[in-house]
């Protein structure tokens, strides 16, 4: 049996500068650097699990600060006790009575909480010589919801009901896993969209996905009003009538204002506008759902909600149609199973939000556990694809026919290459210390 004493914990602030091309740039965020706080976690036998959670630029050193005293918590810790509990020690990491004020269970604090969660996902994926995809689902119904935290949720559910939903959905998981490994999930690509992209850029990339099996594709809006309908428009050209177009506009709109930018662009036929005012304004959200849906225009939110109440909320007031989780945004994959469990129960799919660091690598995992043990099906359920960062990833997530190919490594899919983290550790990373001597990047001040 391996060791289960933890021996050794770390945590680096890698940084890719993918504001150089403009790659990842939206309404909200102009000149983002694509970066991560990347933990890892060593036994005393020598396995390691690799967990992340995703930045852009800026900021990263602080969440790294933030998941160095998560880490103090359970340094010398036995993870086959934390398994056992995985529930208690979700509780116990985000109820630490001091760190607790700086959220409580949002902004760095949970970003680095599920930094350390994702990484002891994938360290007891590894233990057990399976995907965390795998891991999940052959857990019984009891064992899975044991893992989750319920504090402020059973209104909506109980572990009890989980469980039975879980239960129901015993019958014909081994079918829905032949599917999956044959044929694999569907992607949808914002690698088209991104507002720094020039038009003839726009045109090439729409072609390249056409001819890779996309079906949806999404464009960030928001910016300006002229220019969203020139984009549109140029993307509807090369994309068809036929196929899905989905808008982001990542937070930089009024409610009112929402509204009506939106109707200018209904002749597009979006299939859902993303992010359309603060990830924080439940009611503004549903105001906004009211009006759009006479239009065909669903409302889609999730990347930035802070953690299982929002999103809660969200789902109670019907104010999404469709929900976007993301695995590194609330704590880890214990709090997003309670979401995916919300959202079944509340009628509402889930599409995870993706792209980032990493973010496409863990997201798949998920959604192949909602599709074989939870929602049994792809209907309207589709996961974002951004086509960059893979590189650097041991295990990178792979693609055919614009569907998520299953994982067959052990763990979480998120180590990191040594030779990204030897270029890409920021400050003194090879890469840094070239643009920083090359003028590119101002070096930072110390």
């Amino acid at each position: 049996m391996v060791s289960g004493l933890i021996v050794d914990v770390s945590v680096k602030d890698i940084r890719f500068p993918t504001s150089l091309q403009s790659d990842g740039s939206d309404a909200m965020h102009t000149d983002p650097d694509y970066s991560c706080a990347y933990v890892t976690i060593r036994l005393k036998d020598g396995i390691e699990g690799y967990g992340l959670t995703f930045t852009c630029g800026r900021g990263t050193e602080i969440v790294v600060k933030a998941c160095e005293a998560i880490l103090l918590i359970i340094q010398h810790e036995n993870v086959y006790d934390i398994f056992k509990d995985f529930a208690g020690f979700w509780r116990k990491i985000t109820s630490e009575s001091q760190l607790r004020w700086l959220g409580p269970e949002k902004g760095v604090t949970h970003l680095a909480t599920a930094a350390v969660i994702n990484a002891l996902w994938d360290l007891w994926a590894r233990i057990k010589g399976v995907p965390v995809w795998k891991l999940l689902t052959d857990m019984s119904p009891e064992e899975l919801v044991s893992t989750i935290d319920f504090r402020y949720i059973t209104d909506v559910i109980t572990p009890e009901e989980a469980i039975a939903i879980l239960k129901e959905k015993q019958s014909g998981k081994a079918e829905r896993e032949k599917y999956l490994l044959k044929n694999g999930l569907p992607a949808y690509t914002t690698q088209v969209g991104w507002l720094g992209y020039n038009d003839e850029k726009v045109r090439h990339l729409c072609k390249k996905y056409l001819s890779l099996g996309y079906t949806h594709f999404k464009a960030k809006v928001g910016r300006n009003l002229s220019d969203d309908i020139r984009r549109c428009n140029l993307i509807r050209q090369e994309i068809g009538s036929e196929r899905k177009l989905m808008v982001d506009a990542n937070q930089i709109w009024n409610v009112e204002e929402a509204i009506e930018w939106m109707k200018q662009l209904k002749d597009f036929k979006p299939y859902w506008i993303e992010e359309p005012t603060s990830p924080d304004d439940v009611l503004g959200h549903a105001k906004i759902a009211e009006a759009l849906r006479p239009l065909g225009i669903g409302v889609a939110t999730g990347e930035a909600c802070a953690n299982r109440v929002i999103f809660k909320q969200f789902l109670q007031t019907k104010a999404i149609d469709f929900c976007q989780i993301d695995s590194a945004r609330i704590g880890g994959v214990n709090e997003i199973l309670s979401v995916y469990l919300m959202a079944f129960k509340l009628g509402v799919p889930v599409c995870p939000h993706a792209g980032g660091v990493g973010l496409c690598e863990m997201v798949q995992h998920l959604q192949m556990w909602d599709y074989i043990c939870l929602s049994g099906t792809i209907e309207k359920r589709i996961i974002e694809y951004v086509d960059q960062q893979h590189e650097h990833f041991e295990t990178p997530t792979i693609i055919k026919n614009a569907q998520y190919i299953a994982p067959k490594d052990p763990g979480y899919s998120t180590k990191l290459k040594e030779e990204s983290i030897i270029n890409y550790e920021y400050p003194g990373g090879k890469e840094w210390q070239r643009m920083f001597n090359e003028g590119i990047y101002k070096k930072p001040k110390i």
